[in-house]
């Protein structure tokens, strides 16, 4: 007997110390009365997986996991399912990154991370533009002028390389920090001589596919940079204001369809022309009109009061415009005579500026009467649709203009050297004013294009360039958008127009750094020498030796054999490629040329600007080189503006940099360091189909949101303690019901995120996940299940029956989350516990697809689920009523009286209440209450103080729920109310519940405690 009583005050001694410190635990206060039984709740173990994430220290050590562990690299070789595409489209390696790069490499990183879980093998190679003009700016601009003087074109060439292979390595380094995964050790970058070779490869098909021209013709010219542009090179900013000007051309000639009437009109009249440009009037070869209009001899009324004065009694103009003309110039103008614009081709009329005399033409539908006079001052060397019309009737291509943007001497006394943006334009207003031909002179506010690079506007003009010949092939073009998916589909329409519409692709540009057109020139007569031999020999040097060997090597050298002899009559050619070019070729530099990869790539994904840049250049390359479109998918996102909705801007101080998110500002009060997944679940939580919003609050919010999900993982992961997958997971034919509903739930969410991903709605699966662990996980599930997970015993099948369907959801929640939140994803999984071949990293596990058991419940078992769960939601707001009137303070405290008018859902009420304690779905633990009444008549349960009728949401019918207090007395270890409470003797303070538990586990009754505290 003393031995006996020995062990059982040492063992009560044990306890007590125990339960001392779980109290300490779960109440906080050292002073607090202990309870003896404390110890034997079994609340959420503490987990490695914190709830401050720490980011800033464990994203890296995560990212040096994965590198360790080159998953990456082992999946892309080894999963078992066909390769998956994305290309990459090349940022510019110019500067720091911004937002929009964040944005754009992390919904690429979803999609590939995405595909990964699902068993493709994923290649990602992210590539760098790092040619052009920007570049060779940057490294000009950090010289002074004496150095600038003796820099050559190789030496300029290698301070470009070596500026940009820089450039690259910094934003390398960003790129990874956002958590993106790819061959970062493997990029491509289009300076790299075998991606130059590769390049030349599509330009040389072209050429030999006769899709490759040179010629003369007006295109957009920077005088700022002194280089000819593409128009994905250059932007319309708000608030440019042109010089606008009403022209009179006084009238020579008739034509041979001029009416008699208006023949006699002739040596009085004069034509109306309006110009946006008067710098061009130099250049001007004819007056163009449409010949489907109908056009006037108007003449001023001699009352009229006006500052515009015609030179001639009458003016030519649109007749649908006298109104507005007339108000226009402050006069009344008076209608001569009506003659149609076919009947006015082939007048002629002089020059106010100069001796020389010009005809009138047909233009195209370009001519309007929606402004201007409806006659067009046409310049071919100024303008895409003067070139047109000049080539089809043979007028001179002039444009005395030098690549400065100054007047050259062809433009006459006095004009020579003059800016025709600035001074030469005043020159020009001048002259028409005192010839007495200017009508008007206004402001006129409208888009006006601008070099990209230098911000300064551009100019038309006409010089000898290089251009794809799009006419070429642009019905092939055209064929190949209709057999791509764009996403969203108005890209479609957007990609159509613009290809259908646009002008031969002006591909030369005259800069040093950059890839060379190789061409060579005789030296007296001009003409060009490329073709299949010289080609063909270049290719190899240049994959051997880089681009640089166009400038290091002679004229003979760069020759095949059959040309060397006339090395000595031929110079290299000086132009390099427009960048678009270089870029555009990179399906077959990288996607066609790298293992791992597939051509045409699976997906495209870029700013919805790259319709008109990438995605065209893409295309057009590849259909004139292949005849077939790059990329099977074309899927768009829209800017990134701040919280109100505008551009950033430093002047402004809106910027939102992606590294203070990360790791935080200067001031890290006000700009915590958030980590990249919250970066990456902002990412997520937008529609980044149109233009997205990002600013400190919205961070802050989602933050909030990021918050829950990980305090969601990490209370799972708590209750996972001592969880043997392998030999404690119950059957799903033996779970309870609510946890067989729990899993059809989880099915139904994976399904829909699986479906999400699969469309690129990641929107979709941040709102899911969302909805599922809030409304469903916390605020349903966990509350229903945290009576079983503490107070049972470890080993009860019901509190087992609730850790098999933890399980499952962790698996599944952070797969679903690891393409958003992989370092989040992956820290969690590292913290479950093990079972047999887990994986090391949750994006070795795959994609974890729900059984098909799990969607096993029938439609009316679960639209009975949603019924019950809809009384709950309304038993909650009573009971919150309750609670404020201080009826109660715990649910535990508090008895349920339900009716229900529909007799399915009142039955399955009974048969959920009429379970005993030791049934997990018994009512009371759904409610957290202690008891459960189901009433036969809504009056019964509506005669309680606190009680409500309501309507089902859900199709349920009318209800009526009631609170009051339970009866019976309060177990001191479940805290729920029981009329069995002091049943026991030697555990008077708990309830038939709790009794068995504690006896199980040895806990001492609280007269063996009370003995150990005193016992010697």
């Amino acid at each position: 007997m003393r031995l006996a009583r020995a062990t059982s005050l040492a063992r009560a001694r044990v306890h007590v110390r125990r339960s001392r410190r779980v109290a300490t635990v779960v109440a906080g206060k050292k002073d607090e009365p202990q309870s003896v039984y404390k110890s034997s709740v079994i609340v959420p173990a503490d987990s490695a997986f914190g709830q401050r994430a720490n980011a800033i220290k464990r994203e890296p050590e995560l990212q040096q996991f994965w590198a360790e562990t080159r998953v990456y690299e082992r999946l892309a070789e080894e999963n078992p399912g066909p390769e998956f595409t994305l290309h990459d489209g090349p940022p510019y390696a110019n500067g720091d990154l911004h937002i929009g790069h964040a944005m754009n490499k992390i919904l690429k990183d979803f999609i590939n991370r995405y595909q990964m879980l699902r068993g493709r093998k994923v290649k990602y190679v992210p590539g760098w533009d790092t040619h052009g003009l920007p570049i060779e700016l940057k490294v000009l601009q950090s010289m002074d002028e004496e150095q600038r003087k003796g820099l050559s074109p190789i030496k300029l060439r290698k301070k470009a390389r070596a500026f940009a292979l820089k450039t690259v390595d910094k934003q390398r380094e960003s790129f990874k920090r956002y958590g993106v995964m790819g061959s970062w050790e493997e990029p491509y970058v289009t300076l790299a001589p075998e991606y130059e070779a590769a390049q030349l490869e599509v330009f040389s098909k072209m050429v030999l596919n006769g899709h490759i021209y040179r010629g003369k013709k007006p295109v957009h010219w920077s005088p700022s940079t002194q280089t000819a542009l593409a128009e994905a090179e250059l932007e319309y900013p708000e608030g440019h204001v042109s010089r606008s000007v009403y022209v009179a051309m006084p009238l020579k000639a008739g034509g041979a369809e001029l009416p008699a009437e208006a023949s006699a009109l002739l040596a009085d009249a004069s034509l109306g022309i309006w110009t946006t440009t008067p710098w061009t009037m130099p250049a001007n070869a004819a007056v163009a009109v449409n010949d489907q209009l109908t056009y006037a001899f108007v003449k001023q009324k001699a009352a009229a009061d006006s500052t515009t004065a015609f030179p001639r009694t009458y003016l030519v103009v649109a007749k649908d415009l006298v109104e507005a003309l007339a108000a226009k110039w402050d006069c009344e103008l008076e209608v001569e005579l009506e003659v149609s614009g076919a009947a006015l081709a082939g007048c002629t009329y002089t020059h106010p500026l100069y001796d020389r005399e010009s005809p009138v033409v047909v233009g195209g539908d370009y001519i309007t009467t929606e402004s201007g006079t409806g006659l067009v001052h046409t310049a071919p060397g100024h303008g895409q649709d003067d070139y047109l019309v000049g080539m089809r009737e043979g007028l001179p291509l002039l444009s005395p203009v030098d690549d400065a943007g100054l007047f050259t001497a062809e433009a006459g006394d006095g004009l020579e050297g003059l800016s025709v943006l600035s001074d030469g334009n005043e020159a020009i207003v001048q002259r028409l004013q005192e010839a007495g031909a200017l009508l008007l002179e206004e402001a006129y506010p409208h888009k006006y294009p601008y070099d990209w690079r230098s911000k300064q506007p551009t100019i038309f003009r006409a010089t000898e360039q290089w251009f794809a010949s799009v006419e070429g092939f642009r019905d092939e073009a055209l064929g190949a958008i209709e057999g791509v998916q764009w996403i969203p589909a108005v890209g479609q329409k957007r990609i159509t127009s613009m290809t259908a519409n646009r002008n031969d692709w002006c591909i030369s540009r005259q800069r040093t750094w950059g890839v060379p057109i190789p061409v060579f020139y005789d030296e007296k007569t001009g003409e060009a020498l490329m073709d299949e031999h010289t080609l063909a020999h270049i290719i190899p040097l240049v994959r051997e030796k880089g681009t640089d060997a166009w400038w290091e090597l002679s004229t003979e050298e760069l020759l095949p054999e059959c040309y060397r002899e006339r090395a000595g009559s031929l110079r290299k050619g000086t132009d390099t490629m427009d960048v678009w070019f270089d870029s555009g070729s990179s399906w077959n530099a990288v996607v066609n040329a790298r293992d791992g990869l597939s051509l045409p790539a699976d997906l495209y994904l870029e700013g919805s600007d790259q319709h008109r840049g990438w995605f065209q250049s893409s295309l057009l390359t590849a259909v004139a080189a292949e005849g077939k479109a790059p990329y099977k998918t074309v899927l768009t996102h829209g800017f990134v503006l701040d919280e109100s909705g505008m551009k950033m801007s430093k002047s402004l101080g809106n910027v939102v940099d992606p590294r203070s998110v990360i790791e935080g500002g200067k001031n890290q009060k006000k700009e915590p360091a958030y980590g990249a997944d919250v970066l990456r679940l902002w990412v997520s939580s937008v529609d980044y189909t149109n233009d997205v919003l990002v600013g400190s609050n919205i961070i802050k919010q989602i933050f909030d949101v990021y918050r829950k999900f990980r305090g969601t993982a990490r209370y799972i992961l708590g209750n996972l303690d001592g969880f043997e997958a392998d030999s404690h997971t119950v059957p799903y034919s033996e779970l309870p019901a609510i946890d067989r509903y729990a899993l059809y739930r989880l099915h139904s969410l994976m399904q829909t995120v699986e479906k999400a991903y699969e469309t690129y709605a990641f929107g979709r699966v941040y709102q899911s996940v969302n909805a599922f662990t809030v409304i469903f996980l916390s605020n349903i599930y966990f509350d229903v299940a945290k009576d079983r997970l503490y107070i049972r015993s470890r080993s009860d099948p019901a509190r087992r029956a609730c850790q098999t369907v933890l399980s499952h959801t962790a698996r599944s929640l952070f797969g679903a989350l690891a393409p958003l939140l992989p370092h989040t994803a992956e820290d969690a999984w590292q913290a479950l516990p093990a079972f047999a071949d887990k994986p090391a990293s949750v994006f070795e596990g795959g994609w974890p697809s729900p059984p098909e058991e799990w969607a096993s419940l029938g439609a009316e078992e679960v639209e009975m689920w949603e019924r019950v769960l809809g009384v709950r939601a309304e038993f909650n707001k009573v009971l919150e009523r309750a609670r404020t009137e201080k009826l109660l303070g715990a649910s535990a405290e508090a008895k349920a009286v339900l009716w229900a008018e529909d007799p399915a859902l009142r039955a399955r009420l009974a048969e959920l209440g009429e379970l005993d304690g030791s049934d997990a779905d018994a009512l009371r633990y759904l409610l957290i209450t202690s008891e459960v009444e189901v009433a036969d008549d809504a009056d019964a349960v509506l005669a309680r103080d606190f009680s409500a009728a309501v309507e089902l949401e859900n199709g349920g019918g009318k209800v009526a729920v009631a609170v009051e207090r339970a009866g019976g007395a309060k177990c001191e270890r479940c805290w729920n109310f029981s009329n069995e409470v002091g049943a026991d003797k030697a555990h008077p303070t708990l309830c038939e519940r709790c009794v068995p538990v504690v006896v199980e586990l040895g806990v001492p009754s609280p007269a063996e405690a009370e003995a150990a505290t005193v016992a010697p």
